[in-house]
């Protein structure tokens, strides 16, 4: 038997099912019903507690068993080829509710593109508009050559008040920019995801149908994102700090090799802790939990798929990285022959950008990111629902509340929910 509570065969037992195809002279098996057919297996499932979900439902009546024939092994006295076959799961929505491949959960991100686009890039348009006027704003006026800062900074008589005064702004203009970019994306993650958590149940959804649904989260979820990469600095300063006390000491080598290792030892360490974190998002907003018990959620889901995890992440990153480079890198070449400043003048230290040059590349921002977030948030929450479908048989409660037939309230003794 499976450990894994998520994903054990309903009616299963801790027996060794003897193996198929046993020779002449094995024992007889045990006397088989009436209405079995010869060469059945020795073992069966308790009676009533499993049956293929034919018609949509584990309450259906079991199918009659398969009768020998061509295509079972052919030979006499016992199943030589033969092999349970796995019913086609239950899909109310964007996903089969089952354990889920590494294409299902990409596809199972574009098919909610697909099936609620005008929720989902109603959102994502709004996000990235904003995200992408504040960038254009900021280095309009902070990266031009003739903006105040990058005069300053060329001006050989400036001032020490000058020059600080002018990196204050700069800063002060940067700060503001991210920080309107991470409530933007909090604003979109935590909206995305309840879409999501719709589209597996098949169920349409209303732009404000999921702001009412995320809206009591979204101070935690601000909360969550600013925690966990603080402690991931934090991790890497305590790591470089004992290396930095000996430079300061006067221990020049030694201090730079223990600074050096001990950054990447942290770096390993705050990368690991990033992992099993990465679910506490869907964690918090799906469950309704606070921040530390959703970080604690992840952490218990994650644990023996890091590695899968990582994996599809890192993945699913990757293609978004293509995909966004694939449709800006269009608009950056048009944007350079349009406003004359060329995409090496883009790439230079002193960059020289006019608002042409900008407001270009930003409308192909704007399209990327349009098209890559809801890709990026659908991965995160359907690696979550695979998690918990594999360890606590949440595709039977999806079931459920999709209003599937025959999942009313059957339970299974292998098969229990253990709610959040």
């Amino acid at each position: 038997m499976n450990d894994t509570p998520g994903w054990a065969s309903p009616g299963s037992s801790d027996s060794n099912e003897p193996e198929r195809g046993d020779s002449p002279q094995a024992p007889p098996p045990p006397p088989a019903p009436q209405d079995a057919a010869p060469n059945w297996s020795k073992q069966q499932p308790p009676p009533n507690q499993w049956s293929a979900p034919a018609g949509g439902g584990w309450g259906s009546p079991p199918p009659p068993p398969p009768q020998p024939g061509p295509g079972w092994g052919g030979a006499p006295g016992g199943w030589q080829s033969a092999s349970w076959g796995r019913p086609p799961a239950a899909k109310p929505g964007v996903i089969p509710l089952r354990p889920l491949g590494v294409g299902e959960i990409l596809d199972g991100a574009v098919s909610t593109m697909r099936a609620h686009w005008r929720v989902v890039l109603g959102i994502s348009l709004a996000v990235a508009l904003v995200t992408q006027a504040v960038l254009v704003v900021l280095q309009g006026l902070f990266l031009n050559e003739n903006s105040d800062f990058n005069q300053v900074q060329k001006d050989p008589n400036a001032t020490s008040g000058e020059i600080l005064r002018s990196a204050g702004g700069a800063l002060a203009g940067s700060g503001i920019a991210a920080l309107i970019s991470l409530l933007a994306m909090i604003f979109a993650t935590a909206m995305l995801t309840m879409v999501i958590s719709r589209a597996v149940l098949g169920r349409p959804v209303t732009t404000g149908e999921a702001w009412r649904d995320s809206r009591p989260q979204l101070l935690r979820l601000l909360g969550l994102t600013l925690l966990l990469p603080l402690i991931a600095l934090l991790i890497i300063a305590a790591g470089t700090v004992p290396g930095i006390v000996i430079i300061a000491l006067g221990g020049t080598g030694g201090g730079i090799a223990l600074a050096v290792i001990g950054g990447l030892a942290a770096a390993v360490v705050a990368i690991w802790l990033s992992v099993r974190w990465s679910l506490a998002s869907p964690a918090l907003m799906l469950e309704k939990q606070g921040v530390i018990t959703s970080m604690k959620r992840s952490m218990k889901l994650v644990r023996g798929a890091w590695w899968r995890i990582l994996g599809i992440q890192l993945l699913a990153w990757l293609l978004v990285t293509i995909v966004s480079g694939i449709i800006q890198t269009p608009f950056t070449l048009i944007a350079g022959a349009v406003s004359g400043d060329g995409v090496t003048s883009f790439m230079s230290q002193d960059a020289n950008l006019g608002w042409t040059f900008l407001i270009v590349t930003a409308i192909g921002g704007v399209i990327g990111t349009a098209i890559t977030l809801p890709i990026s948030a659908g991965v995160t929450a359907l690696l979550y629902m695979d998690q918990r479908i594999r360890r606590e048989a949440l595709d039977i409660e999806l079931a459920r509340a999709a209003g599937l037939p025959g999942y009313g309230d059957t339970r299974t003794p292998d098969r229990t929910t253990h709610e959040s």
